[in-house]
Order: structure tokens, then C-alpha cells, then sequence
């Protein structure tokens, strides 16, 4: 007598489980995607055929299936057509759904993609569920749709990206009006583009509609300044070459960008931590959060293009006030060598010392600087606490292979930008005494007036959290706008392409 379906599914899945509760580092563990052809002949293979698929349970799946997109995915990448078209052979229906379930499982649960492919620094664990358990239940219960539903994120956000995707796909067939590029449309101004300006305006919802105006005018000026508010851009009303180019984004280039947003949710799991960082590279921002709620928010500098900062997740372990900044070499080469050989008085102005291989100071003016090369450097800089530090008054350190942190920066000028790609890697952290404070809360001897008395010392002291907190750096492009919607931002890495290209690719 052959085993009963639910029992042989439990079986066949655990496979797929294990995959999916696996603790090792994310390399080293082999993503949900990649087991569930495994998991599907394994089920046909160990327990024979048998139809676990009635009619109701087939037909549900496929809706759920055509529903899929609307988590981004693409419903042939679950051989919609062939399943479909099986209808008629019992036998090779049932196989095809129960691969098909398994697919669409553990691409909600922790994404189709496996992240490291993408991002090749990544340390954050997968999401976790009991995938035998779910299709037992939904075959059990007939709710095909709803166990598939509850396995994808249910951050509020990334059901409002979903939201907006809908509404983004639901006016595709929309022409967008564009603005002919040109020169900058401000107050003041008319003529066709302004025309053109205006309807676009009009058709984002952000400006009445007047027949025939063209006429850069106040409304006009307050609409653009709320569009640029939107985007990240300096809200001055002035519709110049940054404004334009994101006025004719097409609802194409908002679906794409949504659709690997949402896909970089499913690779984080449900919880980032009671107490932890969210640093997003992509909005320039670093958030605490404690019990899911965001509790500040600091602007932060990023790396540049060339310098950028990497994608991963660590644990705080201590900060440093008036931290000794210990060069990397490759800074010391690359940048401070040129500057030093133009002027060497900025060693002493900037308060560096030399020190040779041995860890022994070294006078500056006793060095031939000319004569040194970025190949042939043969020294270690530090800089010393002061106002002139790189890491102004503090430094939060999480040790990682990437030599990265959130640190302070003595050009807190650059804050005031919106693009703040400007670092070597770290993060520059607004207000990171204050964020200090929150982060050694419960650290017990570390209230907010020791800290205060630390940073006026002068000297360089560690204080080592009682409990390390979680931080993830991570790169989002699409954020909530904090009132229920979305806000696109600039994906200043072209990061987006490689993720989107991979969810265009049929699975393997």
C-alpha cells in the first residue's frame, strides 16, 4: 500500500527544508531554488507516483501562479504553459504542479535569486519556514494561493511595493508625455517645453491640468519642487537636466526597478534584529531600529563610484571616542603620499605621524618624499585625535574583511548634499555621538553623560557593548515615502541591472 500524499510530501520536502533552516555562513549554504528540482524527484523517485493534486487544488495553483507577478516574478518561470497544457494527463499534471509549488515556495520565501551570485560580500541568513509543512497544509486545506501568500515578506514595505507595482502595471499602457531635453525651465519662462513640462506635471497628478498654458508659473515652480522632494533631488523648482531625465522615466523603468527591490526583500530575513542599524547606501541613511520601529535617522556619506561600499551584515561590538585614525595603505599610498610630497606641512597641520615597519615615529622632515613612490612606500600613517581627524570624534566598529564602520567626519558640510557619494568606503555618519548614546543604552556604566564625558577628553577610549547589535548595510532603491507610498531613488552603483537581467533569465 503506498504511503498517504501529505506523508510522502513531508518526506520529499525535507530536503528542502534543511536547505532552508541551515545556519552556516550564506556561501556556504545552498539557496531553496536550487534544491526544489531535487526535492521534486525526490518525492516521484522514494514514495512512486501518486495524484496529491485534485482538480479544485490544480486549478487554484494555477491562478496563484498567474498571481505571482505581482511579487515581480514572472509566472512562465513555473512552466505555467506546460502545466496547462497537461490538464489532461493525470500523471505528468501532478508532477509538474507539485515542481511548480515548490519553485514559487522558495522563490517568495527567500527569492529567486541567490544573493550572493549578486552581491558577492553577503553574510545575511535567509529566510526560514517549514516548507513541508506549508504544502501539507495547502493541499490539505485547498488554500494553494494563501500558504504560497504567507511565505513572501510581510514587511508593511514591501506590501506597499507591491501595491505600487500594481498600480505601475496598471497604467502601462499610459504614454508618458516627455520634456525634449534642453536647456533648465524655470520661473518666469514659456514656450513648448514649458507645455510639455507642464503636462507631465498634470499627468503625475502633481499640477491642475489648464488647456494650452505654457507658462512657467508659481504652480508650476511648487509642482516641480515637489516632484524633485519626491526623487531625492534639491528641491529648487528649477526643471534642469537631473529633473528632466526623471520626469521621463517610463512606468517600464518603475516596474523594473520594483521588481528587483522587492526581490532584494525576499533575501532578508524576517527580523534584521531586536535592536539594530539599517544602513541603506542607495538613500544615503542609516536607521536604529528597536522592536521594528525606526527610533533615528542619520545622513550619511558613501563611497564613491570607484570606492564603494559593500553590501553585508555584521555586529557592533565597541566604539571609540577620539579614535586614532590608522590609514589604510592603500590611503596612504594613493592619496596622502601625493599630498604630502606637494606640501609637507600638512603632516604636522593635519596631525599624522610617520612610523617605519619597526612601529617606530619617524621625524617627516628626516624623509626624502620626492623620491618615494606609491610602490615603494615604506611607511604607516595615523592620524591623531583632534578637530583635523578623518574620523572626527567617534568611531562604531563591527570588525569585517572590508575594513568598513560609521564614523564622524570634520567636513560635516557635505551633509547638506543630497548626493553624498563622496567617501573611501565608510560611512560618515551625521550626529554619531547621539546615535552612540542609543547604541550603548544597555550597556551598563555607558549612560549619556559618560559618553559626553568621553568625547570632551580629548583621549581616545573604547566602550565595548554588553550585547553587540546587528548592522546591515544594504541597497535599496525603492524606500517607503513614509506615508504609505513609495519613493524611487537614484541607483547610483548600477546595482539594479545585474539583479534585474538574473529575474529575466529563466530558472535553471
Amino acid at each position: 500500500m503506498r504511503p498517504k500524499p501529505i506523508i510522502i510530501i513531508q518526506a520529499a520536502a525535507a530536503l528542502l527544508l534543511t536547505a532552508c533552516t541551515q545556519t552556516q555562513p550564506v556561501q556556504e549554504t545552498a539557496h531553496a531554488a536550487d534544491i526544489a528540482p531535487i526535492v521534486t524527484e525526490t518525492f516521484y523517485e522514494e514514495a512512486g507516483v501518486e495524484q496529491v493534486w485534485s482538480d479544485e487544488n490544480f486549478d487554484e495553483l494555477l491562478s496563484a501562479l498567474k498571481g505571482i507577478s505581482s511579487h515581480g516574478l514572472n509566472p512562465e518561470d513555473y512552466n505555467l504553459g506546460a502545466l496547462e497544457a497537461a490538464r489532461g494527463d493525470p500523471a505528468e499534471r501532478d508532477r509538474l504542479a507539485t515542481a511548480a509549488w515548490l519553485m514559487a515556495a522558495s522563490h517568495l520565501l527567500q527569492g529567486k535569486l541567490n544573493p550572493v551570485s549578486i552581491e558577492p560580500s553577503w553574510t545575511i541568513p535567509a529566510r526560514q519556514a517549514d516548507i513541508s509543512a506549508s504544502l501539507s497544509s495547502a493541499l490539505e486545506s485547498g488554500e494553494i494561493s494563501a500558504t504560497l501568500e504567507a511565505l513572501a515578506p510581510q514587511q508593511p514595505v514591501y506590501q506597499a511595493m507591491r501595491a505600487e507595482l500594481a498600480a505601475q502595471q496598471a497604467a502601462e499602457a499610459l504614454k508618458i508625455i516627455t520634456v525634449e531635453e534642453g536647456p533648465a525651465l524655470k520661473s518666469g519662462m514659456s514656450g513648448p517645453r514649458v507645455a510639455s513640462l507642464r503636462a507631465r506635471l498634470s499627468q503625475l497628478g502633481l499640477l491642475e491640468a489648464r488647456a494650452g498654458s505654457d507658462n512657467f508659473d508659481e504652480a508650476t515652480k511648487n509642482a516641480v519642487e515637489t516632484f524633485q522632494a519626491s526623487e531625492g533631488l534639491d528641491s529648487d523648482g528649477v526643471a534642469g537636466a537631473a529633473t528632466i531625465r526623471l520626469l521621463n522615466k517610463g512606468i517600464e523603468a518603475r516596474i523594473a526597478q520594483l521588481r528587483v527591490n522587492l526581490e532584494r526583500w525576499r533575501w532578508l530575513p524576517d527580523s534584521l534584529g531586536r535592536r539594530h542599524l539599517r544602513a541603506n547606501i542607495a538613500s544615503f541613511e542609516v536607521t536604529a531600529f528597536e522592536n521594528g520601529i525606526s527610533q533615528s535617522t542619520h545622513l550619511t556619506i558613501v563611497g564613491k563610484p570607484y570606492r564603494r561600499t559593500p553590501v553585508f551584515s555584521d555586529e557592533i561590538e565597541y566604539i571609540v571616542f577620539n579614535p586614532w585614525w590608522e590609514t589604510p595603505d592603500s590611503l596612504a599610498r594613493a592619496d596622502k603620499l601625493p599630498m604630502f610630497q606637494k606640501d609637507p606641512g600638512t603632516i604636522g597641520r593635519l596631525g599624522f605621524q610617520v612610523l617605519d615597519r619597526s612601529n617606530k615615529v619617524v621625524d617627516p622632515a628626516s624623509i626624502d618624499w620626492a623620491s618615494l613612490k606609491p610602490s615603494n612606500f615604506p611607511y604607516r600613517l595615523r592620524q591623531a585625535p583632534g578637530p583635523m581627524n578623518a574620523l572626527g570624534q567617534v568611531k562604531i566598529m563591527f570588525p569585517n574583511p572590508y575594513n568598513v564602520y560609521l564614523h564622524d567626519t570634520p567636513t560635516r558640510g557635505l551633509f547638506a548634499e543630497r548626493q553624498r557619494a563622496f567617501s573611501s568606503g565608510c560611512l560618515r555618519t551625521q550626529f554619531p555621538i547621539e546615535l552612540s548614546k542609543w547604541l550603548l543604552s544597555e550597556t551598563s556604566g555607558w549612560d549619556a553623560a559618560k559618553v559626553d564625558a568621553a568625547v570632551a577628553s580629548g583621549k581616545e577610549t573604547r566602550a565595548t557593548l554588553s550585547t553587540r547589535i546587528p548592522v546591515h548595510i544594504l541597497y535599496l532603491t525603492t524606500v517607503s515615502d513614509g506615508l504609505g507610498g513609495i519613493r524611487y531613488l537614484d541607483d547610483i552603483y548600477d546595482r539594479d541591472s545585474a539583479v534585474l537581467t538574473a529575474l529575466q533569465s529563466a530558472p535553471e
